[in-house]
């Protein structure tokens, strides 16, 4: 019980921060600081990422009706749209795909840690805090407008996000506000570009422990299925709180946050180090 209850917690974290760009590895890595989950490395090595299947499904259920092709209700000019749209975004995901299969295991064994968090959490929200000052008109209001050249560059900017407490939707608003995307289509796009990019991720991570041999307890199982199944429900509220959020405001608390949090980790675990 107390093992699905720290499940749940994982859960809240994962739907509430992969959604904000605040980073939600970055929290998971923290919160595995201070709650440890009584399962094996293999397992939560795996776990940390294919809980976000959860908050994926959040965006499908969503948005499913505008990410369906095959919708009765959407004329042909309207499927075709659809289709596009989803071109876009396989083609955004490319850079940090191949990015992220080729340095996977070298990131895992260098960059999970606090240091590197909480130094990505700060460097991010300094940026977000100086975009934001700038007067920007969005030459891109929606994601049907967003062009092959802009998906990709936006592609590109995920791949800063494998550096763990970047976060992949910080990452991915930020570059589409450069590249001149308004917020709410910058993070509609970031939550659809998800959907691949997190499948891949999930898939590759589950690959990796089943052919590691590693076994897998009841309790396992539990854990994964009530973090998946909570990061889902958060998810759904979080999402729709975000997209109403941005229609009206800046991400500029977001920076403020991103600052606060990574110098108090820094601080934490100077402390600590002191004091062993």
């Amino acid at each position: 019980m107390l093992e699905i209850l720290k499940a749940i917690l994982f859960g809240i974290v994962e739907g509430v921060t992969e959604w904000l760009p605040i980073s939600s590895t970055g929290h998971l890595i923290l919160l595995d600081e201070f709650i440890k989950l009584d399962v094996s490395q293999e397992f939560y090595k795996m776990f940390e990422v294919v809980i976000q299947l959860g908050a994926i499904l959040a965006v499908i259920v969503l948005f499913f009706h505008k990410l369906n092709p095959f919708s009765p209700k959407k004329n042909d000019q309207q499927k075709q749209s659809t289709w596009q749209l989803w071109f876009k975004v396989v083609a955004a995901v490319i850079p940090s795909a191949v990015v992220g299969v080729l340095l996977d295991d070298w990131m895992d064994a260098h960059l999970y840690n606090y240091v590197v968090v909480a130094i990505a959490l700060i460097v991010y929200g300094a940026a977000f805090l100086l975009v934001e000052r700038q007067d920007r008109r969005p030459a891109i209001r929606s994601v049907e407008a967003i062009d092959y050249k802009t998906a990709i560059l936006i592609g590109c900017f995920q791949c800063l996000s494998l550096i763990p407490g970047t976060s992949r939707s910080g990452s991915t608003i930020l570059g589409a506000i450069l590249l001149g995307v308004g917020r709410p289509a910058a993070a509609e796009f970031s939550f659809f570009l998800a959907i691949p990019t997190m499948l891949g991720a999930s898939g590759l991570k589950l690959l990796k422990f089943l052919l590691s041999g590693a076994g897998i307890t009841g309790t396992e199982v539990g854990v994964l299925i009530v973090g998946c199944t909570v990061s889902f429900l958060v998810s759904l509220f979080i999402i729709r709180s975000l997209m109403e959020y941005v229609r009206k405001h800046s991400f500029s608390v977001f920076g403020v946050y991103r600052i606060v949090l990574g110098a108090a980790v820094l601080g934490y675990f100077a402390v600590k180090t002191l004091t062993m």
